[in-house]
């Protein structure tokens, strides 16, 4: 454009003389039209080196240089149209000013001479699919600016991760089941009851060391034990996009290290985990991406069925998971439903063209489901055993769509049936306004709570907190008290 432009007024100045002759003229044209010529050869390729540093590293904000990340203007991505083609730039001027992609320090960033493999082209793309189920869309920037943050070290919440609302909240919270499970669960078995202390009054490094514990074993639990793989960034873009393939300036950067001891994962994501837990560092993608090379592909594409054939879809303006991501980050396989084996006929018994996958085995973080909107419309899936009453006594909750974990320090508390008519469980949702851990007694033993319904007015599914008919899906019947916390949810 620029250099049709100068073109154009180039060939006015030469021309708007006429009064003088062709011939006293030629050769003034001739060597104005070298002169051209080589104006626009240069202003050729002045563009091209514009458009290999715009590629390369995005385009930045004017005066922005000095602001973290994610203080700078929120790129397109974020408000994309999900019908847009693959060929929509994710650049948009607006008053002049040019947006930028969120892109990761280079300081995150790790040496390609490190090890591992980059990211091929063909992978890429496999990944955008088994993710979007198309080549073109790409993380917002609440995604992008999403990492593993935890509360305050040698505080009532120094177990606890900030998780706000949002598409990854799902993601955060069941890695915080397993920083949990590890924090309470990783003594011997001797040790039944390790006590909510070993959840507080804990330091940053071993905040470092139960993130890292906690991601690597989710990640060899999808490589079914026997291998895990963790994606990093590298400073440079490992491989040139497809015309069909969106950029987004650092998927193209992944380097991939495979391990095949979980020790070796674990030691290796703690000497990274700046990569997970710094600001600006995609830690949720990054773990994301790694999540799904580790489970792989081929065996995603396995696990799911015709009811899912990707883990994330797009609703009220951003990506959030889907249950078979869910059922990854809890069990190890992409099962897209909740119930136990598999379902091999409809609700009128007619066989199915593919059977549905549901849960197969006890995992030892559970899960536990409560929809008002559900409930009150019956249609509130059945979660089963294998997820209600896993190994260990830690659930990832979905209370009317918003992720949190429930828990019991007590290990026997699901292997002991007498444990079950009274006992403690703790609950955190995540968001940074909850300032202490709620404990909630619970009471399977009187059925107190069965009389109050008979007594109240409505239906008691109106009239009580939605936490506390989650727990009611587990221990139907169970009266609960909230020990001076005031009822949320």
């Amino acid at each position: 454009m620029f250099a049709k432009s100068h073109l154009k007024k180039r060939h006015n100045h030469v021309t708007k003389d006429g009064g003088k002759s062709k011939m006293e003229n030629g050769l003034g044209k001739e060597s104005d039209k070298n002169t051209d010529l080589d104006d626009i050869l240069s202003q050729i390729e002045e563009l091209g080196k514009w458009r290999e540093i715009f590629d390369a590293r995005g385009l930045e904000l004017h005066n922005c240089s000095e602001k973290k990340p994610f203080e700078r203007l929120k790129v397109e991505e974020e408000t994309e149209d999900v019908s847009c083609s693959p060929s929509t730039h994710s650049f948009h001027n607006s008053s002049n000013l040019l947006t930028v992609p969120y892109s990761i320090p280079r300081a995150l960033a790790i040496s390609p001479s490190l090890g591992g493999h980059p990211l091929s082209p063909e992978l890429a793309i496999s990944l955008r699919k088994i993710l979007f189920g198309n080549t073109f869309h790409i993380f917002n920037y609440e995604w992008k600016k999403s990492y593993f943050k935890f509360r305050e070290p040698y505080s009532k919440l120094a177990y606890a991760l900030e998780a706000e609302r949002g598409g990854t909240r799902a993601i955060q919270m069941a890695v915080q089941a397993h920083v949990i499970k590890y924090l309470l669960f990783s003594q011997p078995l001797s040790s039944e009851c390790c006590g909510m202390e070993s959840l507080l009054e804990i330091g940053e490094k071993e905040q470092e060391r139960a993130l890292a514990a906690a991601l690597a074993d989710i990640l060899w639990t999808a490589g079914e034990e026997g291998t895990a793989t963790v994606s990093l960034v590298t400073p440079d873009r490992c491989f040139t996009p497809h015309l069909d393939y969106k950029l987004d300036n650092f998927t193209e950067r992944l380097q991939l290290f495979t391990f095949k001891e979980k020790e070796d994962v674990t030691k290796f994501i703690y000497e990274h985990i700046k990569c997970f837990n710094e600001e600006g560092s995609h830690g949720v993608i990054l773990f994301l991406y790694s999540l799904i090379f580790s489970r792989s592909i081929i065996r995603l594409q396995d696990d799911l069925d015709l009811s899912m054939t990707h883990l994330l879809q797009f609703g009220l303006g951003n990506f959030v998971c889907r249950q078979a991501l869910l059922n990854l980050l809890l069990t190890g396989r992409a099962s897209p439903n909740v119930f136990n084996g598999k379902l091999l006929c409809d609700e009128h018994g007619n066989a199915l063209d593919q059977p549905l996958h549901g849960v197969l085995t006890r995992s030892n973080v559970g899960y536990l489901h409560w929809s008002r909107e559900q409930a009150e419309h019956g249609s509130l899936p059945a979660v089963g055993s294998m997820l209600k009453t896993p190994k260990l006594p830690v659930w990832v909750c979905n209370v009317n769509g918003t992720y949190s974990v429930l828990f019991s320090p007590n290990r026997s508390l699901l292997s002991d049936w007498k444990m079950e008519h009274l006992f403690h469980l703790y609950f955190y949702n995540g968001q940074p306004s909850q300032v202490s851990t709620a404990m909630l007694t619970i009471d399977t033993h009187s059925h107190h709570w069965e009389a109050k319904s008979r007594d109240g007015q409505g239906d008691p599914e109106k009239r009580f907190p939605s936490v506390e008919m989650t727990i009611r899906t587990k221990w139907e019947g169970a009266a609960i008290a909230w020990n001076g916390t005031i009822p949320f949810f």
